[in-house]
Formats: structure tokens, C-alpha cells, sequence
């Protein structure tokens, strides 16, 4: 993925079309040999955007052939060499510095020196960046519906447990009781931001660079907004040097990921932990046993999914650093640029998808839940709200619940705070039964019915916005994915007209 000023016409081209030893086709002998020849080639790494540069050169070369520039039968014979290069495979092209080069040398080896005229009005500044972004558009859709699948999946553990009660922690301590449903769908509307912040990165990496060239524009009369159209971008970077060199829509993309995958591991933490208090089982497809204590089961795959974050937040630097220092237009530091976001996205859809079917097949342990969901005096603050609403000012009952909590935690203890803090006993500010039932987990998580809280009403009312945006956000992908499917199917029919 290298820098190349515009090229109009093939003045660099053998008539042949072939190689004089280690000669390039695009760098000439002056510049195609030496001992950095390895240091400077990314033809390897490109094979990811090898299929995105043929669509890209075709787009380009039927916009030339429309356009007049370049004529109907060498555009024929252009796109022919391209589809026979596209069957043989990356593996098959000759060596370059670039994908982009091997493919236009392969392309010249097929059809000779008028092959050289596919890159009339363009550089490989602009080429790459269109690849870059038309690869990367397939990817981050293909992050956005593992996002989906993880969220349907702790709905659907939301839906299954909206009445099962389990201990809820602030810094690891016991705190108050909650549900394993209102549990869920707190990391469901993490997830659900992770979603529309991959959407809104696509929406700014779904814009075409063609016709940037270096990164001043071209001479000839070609006509960006067809080639946009034909990949399936919704409209072109507007300035040239934008076009080609800018990289905040890489950056933004990674920085989603990396979010998203703060969010996977904060999940994957809070599961490995419930696995380790008995909580939770998780699925043998998800776990592993020791090599030496076959007694074990360890969630090995959460722990992954778990360490991934710290993958792509280094993306996300790395990107970040290699970006900060770089004056327009195009450096070749942008070569190494693009590797941060491909091992990012990889890896964070990766954890997704595990951490999606990791939810969906896992056991809770319902009685166990139970059983520890009053842990600690975990429902001390219900019994505070009890006295606070029947009068007594709520730091007021908060001193006395701390001080029952420090002698037994239950009606007798509060009993005997109530006498010492207030010089009064408990029943003369409130109902005896009253507090029997706030002391009690499932009680005092069924008050706790206000927008957004556990109880069942109001977990049921949460379902019904996950389950919504959930609905929006997939039927937003489909309109995505069929959108690109539609271009690269009548980007294939005009190509069909000239081979």
C-alpha cells in the first residue's frame, strides 16, 4: 500500500509490457531493487484488500471508458485481465512493492502496455485509501452483527431470568439485590452504544477518495461521483489531499473496537467471577480443563475475550502515534498504519462472537443466587428508604442502618439501633412487617420498580426498548449489507458490458 503521484498514461511502461530483470512496471530500475526491497513491500499483508483493488480498478476503468478517457476495447480488455488475475488468485501475482502494483504489472503482463492504462487519472495515494475503506466497510459490518447476536443473546437471558435474584456488588462487595435480567441489560445498553458507534464510524469510512490522485487532483475529466456510486459509496471526501491522505476514519473505527471491546471485558470479568462463586455454569464449548487437575473447568475463552481489550486500546496507540506526527499529503508511514485497525477488528469481532455464544449457552445457578442475594446486609438500603419514607431524615436512618448492620443485620439489630440512635423502639416509626419484608432480597428488588431498576415491571419495560433498538440496529445492517451487494452487482453488469 504505497505512494505513487498521478499517473496519466503509461510514460513509465516497457512497450512490451514485461520486466527487464528486477525492473517495475510502476517504479522503474532506479527504484525497484536494493536491499529495502523486502523492508518496503507490503504485497503480503495486502492480500486482505486484494479483492476490494480489483473492484476498485474496475470501478475506476469503466469510469475512464465512460468518461471517453480511456477506449471501450482496452477497457475490455482491462476488466478481462482483471477477472482472470481475480481467478488465479493474490498468490499468483507477480512480485511488487504493493498489491496495487503487483496487480497493474499483472495486468500489463496479460494485455501489454495499453494496461498501463488503467491508472491514468489516479495514484496509488487515492487507490489505496478507497481500498482500505472498501474492506473495511465488510469488516465493521461483520462487527456490528456479532454486536447484535451478544445482544440478543443477554436478552434472551434477560427474558428467562426477570424474577431471579442475585447479589449485586460495588467494588466487589456485597451492595444490593439485583436480577441476573437487570444484570443483563446492563451490558445489552453498553453493547447497544458499542452498535451505533460502529454504525456512526461507518458512516464516515463509507465515502469515496477516488479522484484525490496524489493528493492535488488530475487534469483529465473524470467523474468521481460515478466511481462512488459503482463500490457503493454514499459520496466522495470533497478536497483531494483530505482524499488521499487523511486516516481519522481508521482511527475511528479502531477506536469503536477498542471501546466495544472494553465492554467485552468488563463482561467476561463479571462471568469468570460468577463462575468462580458457583453462579454460573458456563457451557463445556466454553470452557477447558487442566492438563494436570482434571477436577478443573476454567473459562478460558472469557479470559481471551477478557485480554482483547488490551489488544486493541495497543491498536488504538499505535494507530494513534504513527497518525499524530504526519504533515499532508501522503507519507509512507501509512503503510504501517493500516495493520493496527486489521488486527483490531479481527480480534474484536472474534471476542464478540465468543463472547455472544458464551452467554447464550451458559447455566445459572438459581438457588445459589439466592442464597447469597441478601450477602452482607445487602439490603440495608431498602430498609434506609423504608424509614426515610415514613418520616425519619434519610442520613438519619442511614446512621442507624450502619450501626444494626454492625450487630447481627437483621430485626433485632435494628431493633436495638433504633433504641440507641433514637432513644425510640423501630415499631414507632414503622411497620414491623414492613421491614421484615425490605430485609427480604426478592421483596426489596420488587420495589425497586423505577425506570431502569430491577424489578420485574421495570426490567420488562427495558426488554421492550432493547428489543427495539435491537430491531432498528438490525434492520440498519440489512439495509447496509444489501446496499453493498447492489453496487457490487451493478458494478459487475457494467463491467460484463465491455469483456
Amino acid at each position: 500500500m504505497t505512494e505513487e503521484s498521478a499517473h496519466d498514461g503509461g510514460s513509465d511502461l516497457r512497450s512490451d509490457g514485461g520486466n527487464a530483470g528486477d525492473e517495475s512496471v510502476v517504479r522503474r530500475d532506479r527504484f525497484s531493487g536494493g536491499p529495502a526491497r523486502s523492508f518496503l513491500s507490503s504485497l503480503a499483508a495486502d492480500e486482505r484488500i486484494f479483492e476490494a483493488d480489483l473492484e476498485v480498478d474496475r470501478a475506476h476503468t469503466v469510469m475512464l471508458a465512460e468518461q471517453g478517457i480511456v477506449e471501450d476495447d482496452v477497457a475490455g480488455q482491462i476488466l478481462t485481465a482483471l477477472d482472470a488475475i481475480e481467478v488465479d488468485g493474490h498468490d499468483s501475482l507477480p512480485d511488487g512493492e504493493d498489491v496495487h502494483e503487483a496487480i497493474e504489472t499483472a495486468v500489463i503482463e496479460r494485455i501489454g502496455a495499453e494496461g498501463g492504462k488503467m491508472h491514468t487519472a489516479r495514484s496509488r495515494n487515492d487507490e489505496v485509501a478507497a481500498c482500505i475503506r472498501y474492506r473495511l466497510r465488510e469488516d465493521v459490518l461483520e462487527a456490528v452483527e456479532t454486536t447484535l447476536a451478544l445482544r440478543e443473546s443477554l436478552v434472551a437471558v434477560a427474558e428467562a431470568h426477570a424474577e431471579t435474584i442475585m447479589p449485586g456488588y460495588t467494588h466487589l462487595q456485597p451492595a444490593q439485590p439485583t436480577t441476573v435480567a437487570h444484570w443483563a441489560l446492563a451490558y445489552e445498553g453498553a453493547v447497544g452504544r458499542d452498535t451505533a458507534r460502529l454504525l456512526e464510524a461507518y458512516d464516515r469510512i463509507n465515502e469515496s477518495p477516488l479522484g484525490g490522485a496524489a493528493f492535488a487532483g488530475t487534469t483529465f475529466d473524470i467523474d468521481r461521483e460515478r466511481v462512488a456510486e459503482l463500490l457503493g459509496f454514499e459520496g466522495v471526501v470533497e478536497n483531494s489531499m483530505d482524499a488521499s491522505s487523511s486516516r481519522d476514519f481508521l482511527l475511528e473505527a479502531t477506536q469503536a473496537l477498542s471501546t466495544h471491546a472494553t465492554t467485552l471485558s468488563g463482561l467476561a470479568e463479571d462471568v469468570v467471577i460468577f463462575a468462580n462463586r458457583g453462579f454460573v455454569d458456563l457451557s463445556d464449548d466454553y470452557s477447558s480443563t487442566s492438563s494436570i487437575m482434571p477436577q478443573k473447568k476454567n473459562p478460558d475463552t472469557l479470559e481471551l475475550v477478557r485480554a482483547v481489550a488490551g489488544d486493541a486500546a495497543g491498536g488504538v496507540q499505535g494507530l494513534t502515534t504513527t497518525l499524530k506526527g504526519l504533515p499532508r499529503a501522503y507519507n509512507r508511514d501509512l503503510q504501517r498504519a493500516t495493520t493496527h485497525a486489521w488486527e483490531t477488528v479481527d480480534a474484536v469481532t472474534e471476542a464478540s462472537e465468543v463472547a455472544a455464544g458464551a452467554v447464550a449457552t451458559a447455566d445459572w445457578n438459581e438457588e445459589t443466587l439466592a442464597a447469597e442475594a441478601g450477602e452482607g446486609f445487602s439490603t440495608a438500603t431498602g430498609v434506609a428508604d423504608l424509614l426515610a419514607a415514613n418520616g425519619l431524615p434519610f442520613r438519619t436512618a442511614h446512621e442507624m442502618v450502619a450501626h444494626a448492620a454492625e450487630n447481627g443485620a437483621d430485626y433485632d439489630a435494628l431493633e436495638a439501633a433504633a433504641r440507641e440512635v433514637l432513644g425510640d423502639p423501630l415499631e414507632s416509626l414503622v411497620d414491623p412487617d414492613a421491614v421484615e419484608e425490605a430485609l427480604d432480597p426478592a421483596a426489596s428488588v420488587a420495589s425497586r420498580d423505577s425506570q431502569g431498576g430491577p424489578a420485574p415491571e421495570a426490567v420488562a419495560d427495558q426488554l421492550e426498548l432493547a428489543r427495539e433498538s435491537q430491531s432498528d440496529d438490525r434492520a440498519t445492517l440489512e439495509e447496509l449489507d444489501a446496499a453493498l451487494e447492489a453496487a457490487h452487482e451493478s458494478l459487475r453488469e457494467e463491467v460484463n458490458g465491455y469483456v
